[in-house]
């Protein structure tokens, strides 16, 4: 369902692919005796975000799941409209709201910040997530 493992890593199962629904996550607190992770399941594709939002180390993966807006033009122009667009894959950090892309990682606001992702697979009926030890 999700990239592979790089050499070295180490794998964990995370729970059953039936938890996970399409749309829904699983948080998995503390991981690897960490702050945690959530696997989001966006159009049948599982992804692993760690629950650390890189803006002020808040709990990322307990956030609000939406879209992205988009305006046509400056909302004071006539005729503006604003639609939403990938529906399900941006993650908001409850506490300042920042978004970031649940595909990869990326913050919307600020390209220079990131979240770190793992690799996520199905193996049988089991969640396997990847890492490599830092």
């Amino acid at each position: 369902m999700a990239a592979g493992a790089g050499r070295g890593a180490r794998r964990v199962v995370v729970g059953k692919a039936w938890e996970i629904p399409e749309g829904g996550r699983k948080l998995i607190v503390p991981f690897r005796g960490r702050a945690g992770i959530g696997v989001f399941n966006v159009g049948g594709t599982l992804y692993a975000l760690r629950n650390i939002c890189p803006h002020n180390l808040g709990p990322l993966c307990t956030g609000h799941v939406s879209g992205r807006f988009v305006a046509s033009a400056p909302p004071s122009r006539a005729g503006a409209t604003l639609t939403m667009d990938r529906d399900g894959e941006i993650l908001r950090c409850p506490w300042h709201n920042w978004a970031f892309d649940i595909t990869d990682g990326s913050c919307l606001g600020d390209p220079r910040l990131r979240v770190k992702t793992y690799p996520v697979s199905i193996e049988g009926d089991d969640v396997v997530v990847a890492y490599a030890e830092d």
